[in-house]
C-alpha cells in the first residue's frame, strides 16, 4: 500500500477565510478594481489571444512593460506565475544538498514552507522586540553559520517594518550568500535596491502585481537580478510558466503609469489614515501596540486580538488574525472609516 512521505502526509491545503463579507481587509490586496477604460482594453486584448497556442516562454512583452515601468533592463527580469513560483523555483534550483538557508521571523511563512518541501535546511533569524531587523547581527549570523541563501520581505509582511536602502546594501555587500529581497510592498516605500541588481553577484529582488498594481487575479511575480542569475532562473523555470492571458493583461496594466502613480498616493494616504486612527483609538489601552508601517497595511499587537477579529467579522469586516496580532489592510477611504468606526464601538463597550 502506497503511503505519503513524512514531509507532506500531515499537510493541509491552504484555506483562506470563506464567506461573503462587505469589507475584505485580510489579504493586503489593492482595494480598487481596474477602471473601466483599462478593463475595456483588457477585453480587446483578450479577443486577440490565440488560445490554441502556448504562451511566450519568456513573456517578453509583459517583461518589457514591467521593465519600462520600473526603469530596469528587460534582460534582468524573469516573469513568474506569482512570486510563490519564483520562491519555490529558486530555493529548489539554487540550493544543493547540505546547503543552508535563513529566513527572518516574523515574516512571510511561505519562505520556510517551501524550504521544507525542497528538503533544504532552514534556520531562523528572530527580529528584535520592536519587530525590526538587526542588519549587523544578521550579517554575523549568515557568515558564521555558512548560510548559502537568505530571504526576507522588505517591507516586511506581516509587520510593515523595513530596512533602508543603505542597510540592504550593507547586507548584500557583506556576505557571500545569495540574498533575496522580496520587495512586494516596496511600491509603498522609497528604499528599493531595484536599480542596484547589476552591481552585485548575489542579489535577487522580487516584485509583484498583486498589491499596488491591483492584479492579484493574474498571479504575476517578477525576479530581477544580474544577467548571470537571470539566465539561470530562465533556464530552470518551466517553459510556459506564465499563461497568455496574464501576460497580455499584465502588459496593459503596467503601461498605466499615471494611474498607478495616483493609486499609490491614495493607498499610502489611506494607510496613514488607518494608522493614525488606530493609534488614537487604542491610546487608552496599555496592552496594545500599533506598529508604524511603510507598507499598505497596519500591524497591531493586542491581548484581545481574537475578540476584535470576531467583533469585526460580525460587522461583515474581515482582517487577518495572527495569534496575538492583527494585520489590517488599508482599503478605500470609506472602508478605512468603517473599520475605525467599528473599533471605536468595540472599545467603547
Amino acid at each position: 500500500m502506497y503511503e505519503l512521505n513524512d514531509k507532506i502526509k500531515n499537510l493541509v491545503p491552504y484555506e483562506p477565510i470563506s464567506g461573503v463579507y462587505d469589507i475584505r481587509l485580510d489579504a493586503n490586496e489593492c482595494p480598487d478594481n481596474l477602471p473601466d477604460d483599462v478593463r475595456a482594453e483588457l477585453s480587446r486584448r483578450l479577443s486577440e489571444i490565440a488560445f490554441n497556442r502556448y504562451p511566450d516562454p519568456l513573456a517578453e512583452r509583459l517583461v518589457n512593460s514591467f521593465a519600462e515601468y520600473y526603469g530596469v533592463k528587460p534582460e534582468l527580469v524573469t516573469a513568474g506565475n506569482g512570486s510563490d513560483e519564483l520562491i519555490f523555483l529558486i530555493e529548489s534550483a539554487f540550493m544543493e544538498k547540505g546547503d543552508k538557508m535563513l529566513v527572518a521571523s516574523p515574516d512571510f511563512s511561505m519562505y520556510n514552507f517551501y524550504s521544507s518541501i525542497c528538503e533544504v535546511e532552514c534556520g531562523t533569524f528572530f527580529k528584535d522586540e520592536n519587530l525590526d531587523l538587526d542588519v549587523d547581527a544578521l550579517i554575523e549570523k549568515i557568515n558564521s553559520d555558512n548560510i548559502s541563501l537568505v530571504i526576507f520581505s522588505n517591507p516586511c509582511n506581516p509587520t510593515g517594518r523595513g530596512i533602508t536602502r543603505a542597510q540592504a546594501e550593507k547586507l548584500v555587500s557583506s556576505v557571500n550568500a545569495l540574498v533575496i529581497l522580496d520587495e512586494a510592498y516596496m511600491d509603498f516605500w522609497t528604499e528599493s535596491l531595484l536599480d542596484k541588481v547589476e552591481d552585485y553577484s548575489n542579489l535577487i529582488i522580487f516584485r509583484t502585481a498583486s498589491k499596488l498594481v491591483g492584479a492579484a487575479a493574474l498571479r504575476l511575480g517578477f525576479a530581477v537580478a544580474n544577467p548571470v542569475i537571470s539566465r539561470a532562473i530562465k533556464a530552470v523555470k518551466s517553459p510556459y510558466n506564465v499563461n497568455s492571458i496574464s501576460q497580455a493583461f499584465g502588459e496593459v496594466i503596467f503601461l498605466q503609469k499615471e494611474y498607478l502613480k495616483n493609486r499609490q498616493k491614495t493607498i499610502v494616504n489611506n494607510k496613514e489614515m488607518l494608522y493614525n486612527g488606530l493609534k488614537e483609538i487604542t491610546a487608552p489601552q496599555n496592552d496594545i501596540v500599533v506598529y508604524e508601517s511603510v507598507a499598505n497595511f497596519v500591524f497591531m499587537k493586542t491581548g484581545c486580538s481574537r475578540e476584535i477579529w470576531e467583533y469585526l467579522k460580525s460587522r461583515s469586516i474581515v482582517v487577518r488574525l495572527m495569534g496575538e496580532y492583527l494585520r489590517i489592510t488599508a482599503g478605500t477611504e470609506k472602508e478605512v472609516g468603517a473599520v475605525l468606526d467599528a473599533l471605536r464601538q468595540f472599545f467603547a463597550r
